[in-house]
């Protein structure tokens, strides 16, 4: 059996080493477009603020280590053209074209930047933050002495990753948002209002609900337009977010979402036979909603690509499904969320109730207690627990772990009220923040 994988990031190949482990008969060919395999894009923001200084770092393995379990990994071919009916690829390298037969076949392109309209993207000075070379780029665009303004487009996880990452590089910081708060795609306005505080004592100067409009400067940036003013700056970083790489499969049939992911089932399968997915190209199954949704994160790829790697190997392995639980660190902040937030609890027709409440991270005798906020989104009926958010200097991340089990395992607030969480007085109180939501919760 010859199994191809294209894409050779986190969900590709995660799926070709447990293939092989599976099925160590299988051939098992992966095409990789760049030059890097087993890239983690998360580690990019803490790479261009100094927080390491070896890029290798964030490819975790080579395709001569794959080699040596019979994997055959090729760097440098890109994918142009997919025939599901003859079961064939049209594969490009180095300007020679090649075709190839494939048994079973898994897409792994993962996720390309999202550009805006915005005039004066190409000129020199304008970044985004996705690969490997960007990285390298941006970080030498850093040790030039005469840049010192930095403006960071979008607020979600990778532009707050980069703004903090930008302060540590002693930069001047601004960062402009159109949508009325930060991150606002991840958490409600309750947890990201905290966000804003924490950056503007840092210096960064925030622009909510303000469009950039234009890159202004002969070759190279000297400013950035927006429907509000004019700013001079010397580096632009675009953080709008990712869409799916999929534009080479558009015309096989395969189902997509609106936004080019590709519809996978519960075991990964596309509506092709001998054909699956996984990874930022994909949709991933929602426990919840028990739909297909898009969701890109790397702990959901490597879940999945694990999963596909069993299945196309010849098991039956079902993925019960993702919460969307995510986590993010600005500067002295930790935020995390789990499970369904307000928008979506609405966007989903449910009949749902919150509660928001502050409280300590631990006893008020101890060195180094603070704040922490937590907001809980559950039904209204029968008060089963949907989602939560939580944000805090310390504390806030790994309790949102423990929700998570809580909301997989069907939990009400009352349940949560009366769970027999850890304490001690330097982690906590005896009735824990998430103890006391729950109770608080009507």
């Amino acid at each position: 059996m010859k199994i191809i994988i294209i894409g050779g990031e986190a969900a590709g190949m995660s799926a070709a080493a447990k293939a092989k482990r599976i099925n160590p008969t299988a051939e098992i060919v992966v095409y990789e477009a760049s030059n890097v395999i087993s890239f983690g894009a998360c580690g990019l923001p803490y790479y261009i603020g100094d927080e390491f200084s070896d890029a290798n770092f964030m490819a975790e393995f080579t395709p001569a280590q794959f080699a040596e379990k019979g994997i055959q990994v090729l760097t440098q071919h890109r994918v142009v053209d997919l025939d599901p009916q003859q079961q064939q690829l049209t594969v490009e390298h180095q300007g020679e074209t090649l075709v190839t037969h494939y048994d079973r076949l898994m897409i792994a392109t993962g996720a390309k930047e999202i550009f805006p309209p915005i005039a004066g993207l190409e000129k020199q000075g304008v970044y985004s933050l996705r690969r490997m070379q960007d990285g390298l780029d941006i970080k030498t665009a850093l040790a030039d002495p005469l840049c010192q303004h930095v403006t960071i487009i979008g607020s979600g996880f990778i532009g707050l990753e980069v703004a903090e990452a930008m302060i540590h590089q002693g930069k001047t910081v601004r960062l402009i948002e159109r949508a009325a708060c930060l991150i606002p795609d991840a958490f409600d306005t309750e947890i990201s209002q905290h966000l804003q505080p924490e950056l503007e004592h840092a210096g960064v100067q925030i622009h909510l609900k303000e469009s950039v409009c234009e890159i202004i400067g002969d070759d190279r940036v000297t400013s950035i337009k927006t429907d509000k003013d004019i700013y001079a700056t010397d580096l632009v970083i675009c953080c709008t977010g990712v869409k799916p790489n999929t534009d080479f499969i558009a015309a096989t049939g395969i189902e997509r979402l609106a936004n080019g992911a590709i519809i996978i089932d519960q075991q990964g399968k596309t509506s092709i036979d001998n054909i699956w997915a996984a990874g930022d190209c994909a949709t991933i199954w929602h426990a919840q909603l028990q739909q297909p949704v898009y969701i890109p994160l790397a702990t959901g790829a490597n879940k999945m690509g694990r999963l596909v790697g069993e299945n196309i190997a010849g098991k039956n392995l079902r993925y019960d499904g993702t919460l969307g639980t995510s986590c993010v660190k600005v500067l002295g902040l930790e935020a995390a969320r789990t499970g369904l937030s307000e928008r979506e609890a609405q966007q989903a027709n449910i009949d749902y109730s919150t509660v928001y409440i502050s409280d300590k991270c631990h006893t008020n005798y101890c060195e180094g207690q603070s704040p922490l906020y937590i907001k809980l989104i559950y039904r209204s009926d029968n008060k089963q627990l949907l989602g939560g958010q939580m944000i805090g200097n310390k504390g806030a991340v790994h309790r949102v772990d423990a929700l998570a089990v809580a909301i997989s395992l069907g939990a009400t607030t009352e349940q949560l009220g009366m769970m027999d969480f850890a304490y001690a007085p330097p982690f906590a109180r005896t009735w824990d923040i998430m103890n006391v939501a729950g109770n608080v919760a009507k």
